[in-house]
């Protein structure tokens, strides 16, 4: 008996759309156009068949990389990246060396948790060497089952193609959320007319009408289902008996037909197929060694093979995934843990510990001490490479299998971290009720509560976060003070970031518990400085908690931080923004940015990249926000992390880009309400007022901000806001309220604060002041701070409201001031990307009779964001791989990009850049 050949005849029917659509990928990738599609179906639709046809097609013009992955698989930290590019670890040599020493920790060949972000890029730099100078066609099939930290990696690798030949297809059966952003291929069943073609080809003899119908409506246009269903029939079902079968679902049906091609086969060849289905790897020296030790031979795999459902040549291979599963999911559970400890046995400790812990486990049946070491083993070193649902998957099974109730909950609960850090909250919650039906000791009870109210918090993010995070770190207290401050900060933060949504009073609580925890602590450490300087920011205001942060950032910006520094560095640099600390806010954003790279802590780079961001706003480099934006939104893509995109919507307003700032709004605006997260809230109203602002649109601008007037006290975006609030209600003529700004600011700014507190501040008391003489004198300290204080932007806005009040003072004899800080205004605004404003000062300019001069060639102005980008790093001497790394890029797209410069700039060497970008500077 033989399983015959699927699609017979070589017959593709009805997918002639769907060839083209992935003909069209690859005919792009030859001519350096990347791209990536997700072809999604059901089991047997075809995904395969398709595949095989766009393979054969590309083939020889084009490079070929497949692979099938498979379900065993999913467990395994990176497995299936070592499949998809193990063999190309050679070209390493050219990555930048931060993804090189990702992508060797991923493999585990250098110790450290590489970034999943870092492991993408390196990807996505050797698919781009195989590539050389032909296209490189990457097909993964049944891609559902790639383990996440995989799927992870190809996916940032998949997102940022551009131009370097390379074309990927993923086939999965359901489009899981790594690719959901991906450009998506979904595959029906087939039509009427060529079902039944299918059909004919399948059963090439009489059929009966009623039972060729009913196959055809039962198999839904399934292509696999209109060939298999009927090898299941009898010639009298076939002749006119047939009747409706149980409703399993099709892929089961399907299953059950090849089951039944299968079962004449002898015992010992359908446990030869069971062993090669036990196994992910596809090796075939492992196949030979576990088949021997269950005193199987050759004799068994030619039957196997013969049989048509299996292929061994370098690698072991199923006709189809469906024969795969089957057999597996047929056998036994007896002959299943069989196969296991044959491959476990065969598997050498020392090349593959973890697969045969995973093997050891499934040939497990009784609670078992030593299996569940070490599978606690391979959970650290799945950690240690950064797979943390690896970690999982290893911790659960080890506590399924422990024999010892303390060390049963102790496994539990470590699985249970584990799920939570991968994202996994509600299987971290399911694992935390079964460790609540254990005997605990009292630091376990402790470290259940925190872990509920992290999952929890993060699954809702409620207003009930912040209390349930302060009682965990109550309980904390005497069991694990480290892991208590820790807690005491989390729950701080929340309730920080909920603000005026939250729990009325939760701030302040969560303040004095952890004032009174640390009443006695002298400590010098960073981290715990920070908690108590925070607290005493939101209980006894700036003045009292002053000298406490103060001492804090000297700790962040001197000392090398620990873990948990690094983790909470990022409320050093809130302090330096609302203490209106520029200098510390730039240092510290950037040595969390640094660190948090060289570490791969994508759980803190995202939020370091956001203050980073705060600061290139007093540096007036928003050209680097779209390139820092690309990168958190990739981060994101990868961690799951509910940050909300300040960076975008903060730019874009910069920027004067009206219709994306409200376009933003309204979706960021609903989910801020829902979550009740009040900084979200004052972060929109902050873009929507500069913004506005920047248009002239004084009014609208006035409705935004003063929406945080009564909220200043909560600092962050909200106090940001009321410079915008002063100069807009002074513009609409409202200068009650223009001096309630005024006098909100002073309070912010009056304890201390460096150059923006003091800038800003008599920036605001100059467009409030009715004096002109006054008001001169404060504009020009206004510019004068911000100068010193190197911030270009806001030294324009200065000399913009400045230039504008001289205008309207209507003094023929002040005419010329006026016009000169609108032209430096213009200038500075224009230099920092600031449109809007730059705009502003055009239209006053031009009030005035100015004729403008043009700050760029036309031909530079034609250049994108990430050709500018670029074209800035390549003066500054990077190459093209330097480049890639900074702009994470492909050293390649970084190449097509310059060349499209040198075109558009007609220049012919690096070294004419500097000339040609002067105009910009």
């Amino acid at each position: 008996m033989t399983l015959a050949p699927l699609q017979e005849h070589g017959g593709l029917r009805g997918r002639d759309r769907e060839l083209a659509e992935l003909e069209a990928l690859v005919t792009r990738a030859r001519t350096g156009t990347s791209g990536a599609l997700v072809v999604s179906g059901a089991a047997g639709i075809g995904k395969t068949a398709l595949l095989d046809r766009l393979v054969g097609l590309a083939a020889p013009q084009v490079r070929v990389q497949r692979m099938v992955a498979s379900e065993p698989e999913g467990e395994l930290a990176y497995a299936g990246l070592q499949q998809l590019c193990g063999h190309m670890l050679g070209a390493a040599a050219h990555l930048p060396p931060p993804q090189a020493a990702a992508l060797e920790a991923a493999f585990g060949l250098r110790s450290g948790a590489p970034s999943p972000f870092l492991v993408g890029l390196a990807v996505l730099g050797l698919l781009t060497e195989a590539a050389g100078d032909r296209a490189l066609l990457v097909v993964i099939d049944d891609a559902q089952w790639l383990d996440v930290a995989s799927a992870r990696a190809v996916a940032v690798a998949a997102r940022r193609l551009e131009a370097e030949g390379v074309a990927i297809v993923l086939a999965m059966r359901t489009v899981g959320p790594d690719f959901a952003d991906l450009p998506q291929l979904a595959l029906e069943g087939l039509g009427n007319d060529d079902a039944r073609a299918l059909l004919a080809l399948a059963v090439p003899g009489t059929i009966d009408r009623r039972v060729r119908d009913q196959l055809i409506a039962e198999a839904g246009g399934n292509p696999m289902a209109l060939q298999e269903l009927p090898r299941a029939l009898s010639p009298a079902e076939i002749a006119g008996g047939y009747a409706l079968a149980a409703s399993l679902p099709l892929e089961h049906r399907i299953e059950a037909s090849l089951l039944a091609q299968l079962a004449p086969l002898p015992e010992r060849t359908r446990l030869l197929l069971l062993l090669a289905a036990a196994d992910p790897t596809g090796d075939p020296r492992l196949l030979w060694r576990a088949s021997a030790l269950l005193g199987l031979g050759p004799a068994d795999v030619d039957a196997a093979e013969q049989a048509g459902a299996l292929t061994v040549g370098t690698r072991v291979g199923f006709r189809h995934s469906l024969v795969r599963s089957a057999v597996y999911r047929a056998a036994s559970a007896e002959d299943r843990r069989r196969a296991h400890a044959a491959l476990a046995e065969a598997t050498e400790p020392g090349r593959d510990p973890d697969r045969r812990a995973w093997h050891r486990a499934a040939a497990t049946l009784l609670p078992d001490e030593d299996v569940a070491a070490d599978l606690e083993r391979s959970a650290r070193r799945a950690r240690e490479r950064g797979g943390v649902a690896a970690a999982a998957a290893f911790l659960t099974r080890a506590a399924e299998l422990s024999p010892d109730p303390g060390r049963l909950a102790r496994r539990l609960i470590a699985a249970a971290e584990a799920k939570h850090d991968a994202g996994a909250q509600d299987a971290a919650l399911g694992l935390l009720d079964a460790a609540g039906d254990l005997p605990l000791s009292a630091l376990q009870q402790a470290q259940v509560v925190r872990l509920r109210a992290r999952s929890e918090y993060e699954l809702h993010r409620d207003r009930s976060g912040p209390r349930r995070l302060l009682a965990a770190a109550q309980g904390l207290e005497g069991l694990d003070d480290t892991l208590a401050r820790d807690t005491y900060i989390e729950a701080l933060a929340a309730a920080l970031y909920a603000g005026r949504l939250g729990d009325a009073g939760v701030v302040h609580d969560v303040a004095r518990a952890i004032l009174e925890a640390t009443e006695d602590d002298d400590s010098d450490r960073a981290r715990d400085l920070i908690l108590r300087g925070q607290a005493l920011l939101a209980v006894e205001g700036r003045a009292a908690a002053l000298p406490t942060l103060r001492r804090a950032l000297r700790a962040f910006r001197d000392n090398e931080p620990d873990d948990l520094e690094l983790r909470w560095m990022w409320f050093g640099c809130q302090a330096a923004r609302d203490l209106l600390d520029d200098d510390d806010l730039r240092a510290l954003a950037a040595r969390q940015v640094e660190l948090a790279r060289a570490e791969g802590v994508l759980t803190v780079l995202p939020i370091a990249l956001n203050f980073q961001m705060a600061a290139l706003l007093l540096d007036g480099r928003l050209d680097r926000f779209a390139a820092i934006c690309d990168e958190v939104d990739a981060i994101q893509s990868v961690t799951a992390s509910p940050l909300p995109p300040y960076g975008r919507i903060i730019g874009a307003a910069f920027r004067g880009r009206v219709e994306e700032v409200q376009a933003r709004a309204e979706r960021f605006l609903p989910d801020a309400q829902a979550r009740g997260e009040g900084n979200a809230l004052a972060a929109v109203h902050y873009a929507q007022a500069v913004v506005c602002n920047g248009a002239g649109r004084f009014a609208d601008a006035v409705a935004s901000a003063r929406r945080d007037l009564a909220y200043t006290h909560e600092a962050s975006f909200s106090a940001r806001a009321l410079p915008e609030l002063v100069e807009a209600a002074v513009r609409t003529g409202d200068h009650a309220l223009a001096a309630e700004a005024l006098e909100h600011l002073t309070r912010v700014t009056e304890p201390e604060g460096d150059a923006w507190a003091r800038g800003v501040t008599a920036c605001a008391r100059a467009q409030v002041s009715d004096d002109l003489e006054e008001a001169e004198l404060l504009h020009r300290a206004a510019i004068d701070h911000f100068a010193r204080g190197r911030m270009p932007l806001l030294e324009g806005r200065a000399r913009l409201v400045y230039g504008e009040r001289l205008r309207a003072a209507g003094d023929d004899t002040r005419a010329e001031d006026a016009r000169e800080q609108l032209r430096a205004a213009h200038a500075l605004l224009d230099a920092c990307g600031a449109a809007g404003f730059a705009q502003r000062a055009a239209r006053e300019l031009a009030g005035t009779g100015e004729t403008l001069r043009v700050r760029a060639p036309e031909a530079i102005a034609n250049l994108t964001d990430q050709e500018l980008n670029v074209a800035r790093l390549a003066r500054e001497g990077l190459t093209n791989r330097d480049i890639g790394a900074r702009l994470f890029i492909s050293a390649r797209t970084a190449e097509y990009h310059l060349r499209k410069v040198f075109v558009k700039l007609g220049l012919s060497s690096r070294a004419e850049l500097k000339t040609a970008l002067a105009e910009l500077d």
